[in-house]
């Protein structure tokens, strides 16, 4: 899959490290840390530096009680930094919005690929009836189908309520990857993330967790996006601020299960945990 200029080959059995970069001031992670534009540019060269393999950039927070912004507001804050982000640095960016206005502006202005929190289904839930989209520029499928840029599909539901939790992600991926294909984006520019955190309880979020391997029979690549989430620190009863040992779990995890992806905020040690499972890995695969 290409991203950018870069190739991504999710045949091999290798895991990519995504950098996240919140230009947001509420963020539950880094809480601001990096809405400045000196700030991001500064933050963006280290976690290439530390191995990251494309960034992901979100202009507003989507931790538990956060507080909403415009519209305008955020396609400013993204906008901005994904044009400096492009101009100085040979890396794919990744776009994290869940509204196909900013995601529309964001890719015009050099993302190369959507990260959707929605799964492609916020308007399925949200559009009023017998409307097919909340937003006046269409869906979010619609933008990215004209853009012709990769997506990564993520696991999400209004409320944290299940018959069959497994068995149900899995429905509800494949109706996502549904919207996808009758919009016109083909399945090799699909990526699937199920979710941890969103739409789930801490049970719900464990059972993914220990169930990484069930996510393969979708037949398309896989992101796990774990970093500092609640799950860890429930477990843990740690701060945001003291996750990342948790963190470095559900990258090995990632890793021994054949994931293609991490999203994490702590490029560097989990780039060297992904180097060190790897090798792990392949030797426990060769005396096989």
């Amino acid at each position: 899959m290409k991203i950018g200029k870069k190739e991504f080959d999710f045949t091999k059995n290798h895991t990519y490290v995504m950098g996240i970069l919140n230009v947001t001031p509420d963020s539950f992670s880094d809480g601001g840390k990096f809405n400045q534009m000196d700030a991001a540019l500064y933050h963006t060269e280290e976690m290439i530096q530390q191995g990251a393999d494309l960034i992901d950039i979100g202009g507003e927070s989507t931790r538990p009680g956060y507080q909403k912004i415009s519209i305008e507001e955020e396609i400013e804050r993204v906008s901005s930094v994904i044009e400096q982000v492009h101009k100085r640095f040979d890396i794919p960016i990744s776009v994290d919005t869940y509204k196909a206005p900013v995601m529309d502006a964001a890719l015009l202005a050099g993302g190369d690929m959507a990260n959707d929190i929605w799964g492609l289904r916020y308007d399925s839930f949200f559009a009023k009836e017998e409307e097919k989209a909340v937003w006046d520029c269409g869906t979010m499928a619609e933008i990215v189908a004209k853009y012709q840029v990769p997506v990564c599909i993520m696991h999400n539901q209004k409320e944290a309520f299940y018959n069959d939790l497994l068995e149900e992600m899995i429905d509800d991926l494949k109706e996502s990857v549904r919207i996808g294909k009758k919009a016109g984006i083909s399945t090799d520019r699909m990526i699937l993330d199920p979710g941890i955190g969103f739409g789930k309880t801490y049970e719900d979020n464990l059972t993914v967790l220990a169930n990484l391997n069930r996510f393969h029979e979708l037949n398309l690549p896989l992101l796990l996006a774990a970093s500092r989430k609640s799950v860890i620190g429930l477990t843990l009863e740690l701060p945001v601020e003291e996750r990342e040992e948790g963190t470095l779990t559900t990258t090995v995890l990632a890793v021994q299960n054949g994931w293609h992806m991490v999203r994490v905020h702590d490029v560097e040690k989990n780039a060297r945990a992904v180097k060190m499972a790897e090798k792990i890995f392949c030797y426990r695969s060769h005396l096989a």
